[in-house]
């Protein structure tokens, strides 16, 4: 189990960028893989961004080539680089372990992006 707390959302035109933060504790963070998450109103939440404890990345679809995730194992920080946000994007971030701990989840980070 790891512990998260996120930081770094904001408010933002569409096209602008926002960095997050997450950082987690826990002795097993660097051999497990880590996850960025969102839930929009109305709507489940969903994996958009995950790292591998190599360092292998995966995204879905909807943020391929606009968004970026890395981890810093020495720091027991992730990241998420988001580049070129439209209004959709508009949600409440969190991170967690890859698959999901029902234990970790935070209180998230909002991110929201004005057409």
């Amino acid at each position: 189990q790891v512990q998260v707390m996120e930081s770094g959302g904001g408010l933002v035109q569409a096209g602008g960028s926002l960095r997050l933060s997450c950082t987690a504790s826990g002795t097993i963070f660097a051999i497990i893989g880590m996850g960025w998450y969102r839930q929009a109103p109305g709507k489940q939440r969903e994996l958009v961004a995950s790292v591998s404890s190599e360092g292998g990345t995966n995204y879905a679809t909807s943020v391929k080539g606009r968004f970026t995730i890395s981890r810093d194992n020495a720091k027991h920080t992730v990241y998420l680089q988001m580049n070129s946000l439209k209004p959709e994007d508009t949600a409440v971030y969190y991170c967690n372990s890859v698959p999901e701990d029902a234990r970790s989840w935070g209180q998230g980070t909002q991110v929201t992006v004005s057409s």
